[in-house]
């Protein structure tokens, strides 16, 4: 049985269908990614999965060894307990064994008998196999993984950031008796070296998981299967996010070229009937019927492409070129009172870069940002823009907007040369449709507060771009056309971000932050990764001599090349033959309506009909150049 079963599972809310008829299994050992966009339902499913909600109809079934757990939202609900005690009252069960062990051996010292003795080594051996005398160990190296100094252990809880708090809250659940983990965006809030922690003890968890994300680094990194939420329906392929992705687009596009082939094959046909009329004798009427009776099985089957999801429109133009030189900043440092965040900052970014800045949560990268903005004094240093630089910035915290405004307020305030219906259109391309354009910011989510702050940067056509951490709160489709579109800006970009998908696909260049200052790699993330944590190997390249043969040798080499010649000729001549046979009946097979009415099937047979044909193709080439 799976560790964990959905059937037909529906959910509404008045109006509001998220999804009808949702059936999936997970098995044991299964990480699951669980992907779609913002507001389709996701975090929705997950609590009725924890039995929080009530399905419409439907229901989740679990096998009798599986027990989940759910990461909460909102974490460390007694502020006055210390980190180091709230993590460990995830082991409260120990906890209540040592009491119980404590006093059976008070029992047994006084009253050795058997029946105690039993019950002690009974005790101590269940306390020993449910981990009793590694869980306080464990407790202090999973905080210490997870970025906290030992001389946090102590603090309040209620002191913490809202990010050390949503750590916290992973670790506890992690570190839990349960086997099937339902982890609603865990990457949210950590750092990389966090995230590269986390990635680990997943990989290495004997149970079972399911994960809402859109840190796409980390699905590729962690999950073996992938569920979509999308059309009000479920979606499963076998593979990761990245492969998903392909999976997706290649069924897409057969269903697509099917859907438009039999839409062709309708029309033809019904050219036929219409021509079998106009003859109007009795055996035209009877094939035109036979005909039309083809068409009509055609429509029966006929499967239209779900439409696309709307997403974002964006494009980024800068008024004006800047100069070569864009930023140079040298030596500079901050401190909080005793507490040093950086010094010796050098920075020289030139027109056209894309520099990504990274490094752990608190060294001061977003505190850098507000140096280079004006906003915070530097203890030392100086920074200096170069000639016609306009500066735009995305302030992650978005501090920059008036939550008491609409959007339409918002966005118009700041551009009053726009007319409404300019400025309208523009929030339709940024997803905000009729009425939507006045719902009071406060109101927004963060990912619609991180649209509206995108469409103000977008407009403001600056040369330079400060964006400090812009995917959060997007869901994978707005980060993917956020990436697309940073990619074809023709200014210079200056990046914090722990996303690393998107460091991969746009960085030229990486500057991980210290207490030194930046270290610097000329590449993308995966090039940092590997310079990083591997020393630098030197490579020796030895030239191999080339041994000297006589002209007996080089005769005798040139007939054995022609035999072989002549038998691959045969086996390419065979392979042909094979494959127009294989591709006739993978052609029939797709006509089926068996095959039409599975779409993994359909799939699988359109993928296995294009290699057929690409193979086809590359043996033909074979064949010329082997007559040749």
């Amino acid at each position: 049985m799976p560790a964990l079963s959905v059937h037909n599972l529906s959910k509404s809310f008045a109006e509001h269908m998220l999804f009808e008829n949702v059936s999936f299994d997970i098995e044991k050992g299964d990480k699951v990614g669980f992907i779609g966009a913002n507001g389709v339902g996701k975090t929705t499913l997950f609590r009725i999965i924890n039995g929080e909600l009530t399905p419409d109809d439907g229901g989740v079934f679990t096998s009798s060894e599986t027990s989940v757990g759910y990461m909460q939202q909102h974490a460390c609900t007694h502020p006055e307990r210390s980190v180091y005690d709230e993590l460990l009252s995830g082991f409260q069960h120990l906890i209540d064994m040592e009491t119980e062990i404590d006093a059976i051996n008070i029992l047994v010292g006084n009253n050795p008998t058997r029946d105690n003795i039993e019950k002690q080594t009974a005790l101590i051996e269940r306390f020993e196999s449910l981990g009793g005398l590694t869980y306080k160990s464990r407790t202090r190296s999973a905080l210490i993984g997870f970025g906290f100094e030992e001389k946090s252990f102590s603090m309040p809880t209620g002191k913490l950031s809202g990010g050390q708090r949503s750590k916290l809250s992973l670790l506890k659940l992690l570190l839990s008796r349960s086997n099937f983990l339902l982890l609603d965006e865990p990457t949210n809030h950590l750092d990389i070296a966090s995230v590269g922690w986390l990635e680990s003890f997943i990989r290495d968890f004997k149970g079972s998981m399911l994960i809402i994300s859109h840190d796409r680094y980390f699905l590729d990194s962690v999950t073996n299967k992938t569920i979509e939420l999308e059309h009000n329906k479920i979606m499963t392929y076998k593979g990761n996010y990245s492969v998903f992705m392909e999976k997706k687009r290649a069924y897409t596009e057969s269903l697509r070229n099917k859907y438009e082939n039999d839409l062709k094959e309708i029309k033809r046909i019904e050219g036929i009937v219409e021509q079998q009329k106009r003859w109007g004798r009795e055996r035209n009427f009877i094939t035109a019927a036979s005909k039309q009776k083809e068409a009509d099985r055609i429509k029966a089957q006929l499967i239209a492409p779900e439409s696309e999801l709307d997403s974002i429109h964006m494009r980024f133009e800068i008024k004006r070129e800047s100069g070569t030189d864009v930023i140079i900043a040298s030596n500079l440092s901050k401190s909080f009172g005793e507490k040093k965040l950086f010094s010796g900052v050098d920075m020289h970014i030139r027109k056209g870069e894309r520099v990504f800045i990274i490094g752990d949560n608190g060294c001061g990268k977003t505190t850098l940002f507000n140096m280079l903005m004006g906003n915070e004094a530097c203890d030392s240093g100086f920074v200096d823009y170069g000639a016609q630089v306009d500066i735009g910035y995305f302030d992650q915290m978005q501090n920059n907007l008036d939550l008491s405004k609409t959007a339409l307020d918002e966005v118009w305030d700041a551009f009053p040369q726009l007319t409404e219906t300019k400025v309208r259109t523009c929030l339709g391309s940024f997803l905000f449709k009729g009425d939507e354009v006045f719902k009071p910011l406060s109101k927004m989510s963060g990912g619609e507060r991180a649209r509206v702050s995108l469409l103000k940067l977008m407009l403001d056509g600056s040369n330079l771009l400060l964006l400090d951490e812009p995917t959060n709160h997007l869901d994978s489709a707005s980060r993917e056309q956020l990436e697309n579109t940073l990619a074809d800006y023709e200014g210079t970009m200056l990046i914090i971000s722990h996303d690393r998908y998107f460091i991969n696909k746009l960085a030229t260049r990486i500057l991980h932050l210290g207490k030194n200052g930046f270290t610097q790699y000329l590449g993308n993330y995966d090039y940092y990764l590997e310079k990083s944590s591997q020393p630098q190997l030197e490579r020796v390249e030895r030239a191999e001599k080339e041994p000297k043969v006589n002209d007996y040798q080089l005769e005798k080499q040139q007939r054995a090349r022609e035999r072989k010649r002549q038998n691959d000729l045969k086996k390419t001549e065979a392979l042909i033959e094979r494959l127009d046979s294989e591709i006739e009946e993978l052609n029939r097979l797709l006509q089926s309506d068996e095959v039409t009415a599975d779409y993994e099937r359909l799939l699988e047979l359109t993928n296995e009909l294009d290699c057929k044909q690409l193979e086809l193709e590359n043996a033909y080439e074979t064949w010329e150049e082997l007559s040749e």
